[in-house]
């Protein structure tokens, strides 16, 4: 459960530095909820999956899939936007991925 709480407190770190470009753009509430909730979504599903990899990799690996989804969305109607959008995720994600597994390992958990 430590694990977990790691993960969902990171993540929601990631989501609020996500969130800043994004408020700054004046991008509408959903979008910024919407990252927000991916962060702490991505955070606790790289505190408890166990994939024998660079945490970094790791990070940026779930981050990348858990963003799929809404990338196709958002691709279809602004393909350009995904840029900054794929490096932001690549960036946190890889941040988040060394975060998390550096915490939990001080912690023992």
């Amino acid at each position: 459960m430590k694990k977990v709480i790691v993960g969902a407190l990171s993540g929601l770190v990631a989501g609020i530095i996500d969130m800043i470009p994004m408020m700054l753009q004046k991008l509408t509430w959903d979008a910024n909820l919407s990252a927000l909730t991916m962060w702490i979504v991505v955070g606790i599903f790289i505190s408890t999956i166990d994939w024998k990899i660079n945490s970094v990799l790791k990070g940026v690996f779930v981050s990348l899939l858990v963003l799929l989804p809404t990338a196709i969305l958002i691709g279809w109607k602004e393909p350009m936007s995904l840029i900054p959008i794929t490096i932001m995720t690549i960036i946190l994600g890889g941040i988040l991925g060394y975060s998390v597994d550096k915490i939990t390992k001080k912690q023992g958990v």
